[in-house]
């Protein structure tokens, strides 16, 4: 008797995971369909290579190698691979020694002795890095106001000042140069009104000590034989008829003395000023200055001050018998004399100002410099050049000369190669600059390039718009209208 087949019981469907009946709310819902992915995943087949048989073709194993859909995904990604951005590499630093050619100057001959200078700025040693040398380093107001700098930070960069002084006369005395302008921004803001302080903290700097240095900058500069001066700014005006303006002139002249002071300078270090603006009457400024050098002026600041003749306003013979009368020492400027000469002779003139110097006690001291190439009109002539090429025929053979140019040590090496006065060292020259034209020169090349060469002069120009500039005001009391006077 057959078996009879027992039927299998009927398999109830589980229901689906992402029905709606499993949740009790829409957001559950919407909450469930966010957890499951859309995407299909395909099916990836990952086989391994025998080593026996490898090359057999019955061998089905190694075709699926090549048909699984992981194959085709790679093959498919290489051809769209975008190429790699090449890895920029920061070039090496060129570690040797810079070569310039200096090309040879046609020498002259000269029995000037004295010594030249220069002011301030050292090109070479304000080049160097990563810690270049400079006595000018400032600051704002605003940066004094900050919480985080303060009057320890401004102090600080005085002092920091006083000792690239030290290294500055240092690098002088090994290039035979020992006449210097020292700036006078040496301590930022130490003569202002409200944020004025004294230089005791930085004595040893200026005077005894500098780290790196065998002693300070006024001990090198007698040791060496030195002789540092300062120009106080164009805003030190003793003739103006504002006595806020007189006030800051003195504290700035007492700024000056004490720096000089405390270096144990000697009285060949003087302070050069200007006259200043003329203030709406020349003379009325005259006697206000004398009247403020005899009654407000300290005999330390008497000792040292000096006026220097300008290009605009005061010429050597509006100084000259002032100069005489209080027994001011007198610098003679030759650059500004040749803008705004004197009526007398040269030689005559230098004779009575060294006199001057002379019954005070001071060696005398002038000023050179020259005119840009090219330069026609007052504002033009008034520029400097990088370079002085030749003396003055006039220049005394005992003086110390200014060289007021661009190139600073540059210029006095310079006239020292013409002259033979000194050996230089060849690794401390520097190229000259060609000089720039004048923009009333590029503006008639352009107008000139612009004609053709038809000929044809009828040119429209496009209209140019003018930009604006920032004017000082103007303050006017009574019958003077009060405007700083701007030197070179």
């Amino acid at each position: 008797m057959a078996h009879k087949r027992k039927k299998a019981p009927a398999r109830t469907p589980e229901p689906s995971a992402t029905g709606a009946a499993l949740v009790s709310s829409p957001e559950e819902a919407r909450e469930l369909m966010r957890r499951v992915s859309s995407r299909k995943k395909r099916k990836v087949i990952y086989t391994e290579g025998s080593v026996a048989g490898e090359d057999d073709p019955a061998n089905p194993k190694e075709d699926m190698r090549f048909e699984s859909p992981l194959t085709e995904l790679d093959d498919e990604t290489e051809a769209n691979k975008s190429p790699s951005k090449k890895k920029r590499t920061r070039k090496k630093k060129n570690t040797e020694p810079v070569v310039y050619d200096i090309p040879p100057v046609e020498t002259k001959e000269t029995t000037f002795k004295g010594r030249l200078g220069y002011a301030c700025l050292n090109t070479v040693l304000r080049a160097m890095k990563p810690e270049p040398v400079f006595c000018s380093r400032t600051l704002r107001i605003d940066t004094i106001l900050k919480p985080d700098f303060g009057m320890d930070y401004c102090k600080e960069l005085g002092r920091k000042n006083a000792e690239d002084l030290a290294r500055l006369i240092q690098w002088n005395e090994e290039n035979n140069i020992k006449f210097l302008r020292v700036s006078s921004e040496m301590f930022p803001f130490a003569s202002h009104e409200k944020y004025g302080y004294t230089l005791e903290y930085a004595e040893k700097e200026l005077k005894v000590r500098t780290y790196g240095m065998p002693c300070g900058a006024g001990k090198l500069a007698m040791r060496y034989g030195h002789r540092l001066t300062t120009h106080p700014g164009q805003f030190t005006q003793l003739g103006s008829p504002r006595d806020v303006v007189v006030d800051a002139a003195i504290r700035d002249l007492d700024y000056h003395c004490q720096m000089f002071r405390l270096m144990g300078a000697d009285q060949d270090s003087v302070m050069i000023i200007h006259m200043g603006g003329m203030f709406g009457d020349k003379q009325a400024t005259i006697e206000r200055f004398k009247d403020v050098y005899r009654t407000r002026l300290t005999d330390e600041i008497r000792a040292r001050l000096v006026l220097e003749n300008d290009e605009m306003c005061y010429n050597p013979d509006d100084l000259l018998p002032v100069c005489e009368q209080l027994g001011i020492p007198l610098v003679f400027d030759y650059h500004h004399n040749w803008i705004y000469p004197s009526v007398l002779p040269l030689p005559e003139l230098i004779a009575r100002v060294n006199a001057i110097w002379h019954r005070k006690g001071i060696k005398p001291k002038q000023h050179l410099s020259s005119p840009c190439p090219g330069a026609e009109t007052v504002m033009e002539k008034r520029k400097h050049a990088d370079r002085c090429y030749e003396l003055p025929p006039e220049l005394p053979d005992d003086m110390d000369l200014m060289i007021e140019a661009k190139d600073k040590e540059q210029a006095v090496f310079h006239l020292y190669r013409i002259y033979n006065l000194h050996p230089v060292i060849h690794e401390n020259l520097r190229p000259e600059k060609p000089a720039k034209p004048f923009p009333r020169v590029l503006k008639a090349e352009a107008a000139k390039a612009a004609i053709g060469e038809d000929g044809n002069t009828d040119i429209v120009e496009s209209p140019q718009t003018r930009k604006t500039r920032t004017r000082a005001k103007v303050e006017r009391s009574g019958q003077y209208y009060y405007m700083a006077f701007t030197c070179v």
